[in-house]
This record gives C-alpha cells, sequence and structure tokens, in this order.
C-alpha cells in the first residue's frame, strides 16, 4: 500500500508546530499560521487547510484566531503517535483493499465467504493469504503506534546536530485534558495497556 498525499503533508505539519514549539519562549504560545508552512514546504494553502481541518476534527491540533493566529498542538508531542495523525488524515488502514476491521477487532477479508463482495451462497472458503495480510497490517499499525511527533521531532534534532528540546518542556494549547491510557492488542491476541492514544481501528482507504 501507499500512503497519500494527505498523510504526508499532514505529518509535514505536525513536525512544523512541534519544531516551533520548541523554539518558542517559555510563555509564548507557539502559534504558526499555516502559509508559513505552506511557503517553507513549497506546499499548496488550500490543500494544507484541507488537512488541517481534518487533524483539528481529530483533537490533534487548536487553532487560533486574528491578525497573528494559526494552528498549535493540542497536546504534548510525546502524547501524540503517528497512527492517530494518520487515520486523521487518511482513514483506515489496511494493506489491500479487500482487508478492513471488524466491528469486534477482527481482520475481516471481504473475498472469504459470506464477506462483502465475497461468495455468498458458496460453500465455505477461507482465504489463503489472509495470515500474510493481517501481519503485514499489524507491522504498519505497530509501527505507527510507537512512533510519536517527538519521536520526529528528535529525529530533526539528532539530524542536524541540536540537541532535542525534552518534550515536557514544550508548550501547547491549554486546557487540553491528558487523555487516558488505551488497551491495544497484542500479536497473541491479549491486550497491553499504552500510555499512548492511538485508536483501535486504523487501516487505509486512501
Amino acid at each position: 500500500m501507499m500512503f497519500s498525499t494527505k498523510a504526508e503533508y499532514g505529518v509535514r505539519v505536525m513536525v512544523a508546530l512541534a519544531q516551533r514549539a520548541a523554539q518558542s519562549p517559555a510563555g509564548e504560545e507557539p502559534v504558526v499560521p499555516l502559509a508559513e508552512i505552506a511557503e517553507r514546504d513549497g506546499l499548496p494553502l488550500a490543500y494544507l487547510e484541507h488537512l488541517v481541518a481534518r487533524l483539528r476534527k481529530a483533537g490533534l491540533i487548536d487553532s487560533r484566531r486574528g491578525s497573528r493566529g494559526g494552528y498549535i498542538l493540542a497536546r504534548a508531542p510525546g502524547e501524540i503517535t503517528m497512527a492517530e495523525v494518520v487515520e486523521a488524515l487518511e482513514g483506515s488502514i489496511a494493506p489491500i483493499e479487500c482487508i478492513s476491521l471488524g466491528s469486534d477487532g477482527s481482520v475481516v477479508c471481504s473475498r472469504e465467504s459470506g464477506g462483502a463482495g465475497g461468495l455468498v451462497g458458496t460453500e465455505s472458503k477461507v482465504c489463503p493469504t489472509k495470515l500474510l495480510w493481517t501481519r503485514v497490517r499489524f507491522a504498519i499499525v505497530s509501527t505507527l503506534m510507537e512512533t510519536t511527533l517527538a519521536d520526529l521531532l528528535a529525529g530533526v534534532a539528532g539530524a542536524a546536530g541540536e540537541r532535542p528540546v525534552p518534550t515536557a518542556q514544550l508548550p501547547l494549547a491549554p486546557s487540553t485534558p491528558a487523555p487516558p491510557p488505551a488497551a491495544r492488542q497484542s500479536p497473541g491476541g491479549g491486550a497491553t495497556t499504552s500510555s499512548r492514544t492511538p485508536k483501535q481501528s486504523i487501516a487505509s482507504t486512501a
């Protein structure tokens, strides 16, 4: 599968907001005008406006109005996973079109008997490649869940030879409640508890 420019540009916007937060003096709200990001990275402003609307709806960023308005992270970079960001931008994630996540959290193949577009009314049939694509999906989702915006920020700082700012010191939008821990599925089927807040169903619709 390939992620679209929605994920590519949206993640770049999130990194830009995190960088501004790291560079802003204490007590100063690190608001970034979207036009500034578009000009700096050579991205289409109208397209970015569409993406930040999705990020704001997902509770990942906040907006500020006025002549000095723009956008700011709604939570600390270490509390924002790439799973949340990609899901907000792309929708559910799956390695191929026939794979999706069922209401009970299980991976469903539409080509199996009784599935949407499957062999309805015929003898029971199991998809021979379902195990492969289930593992591929798990690997993608796990990587996104385990990677935070703070990780990306540290990577940028390391490449530039800078000393990363501890994420606990970064300013963020005020009055934003910290998200509760969420349970996620382990490879063996058991539930584990994470301090991050990725959503359970993450797949691709792009």
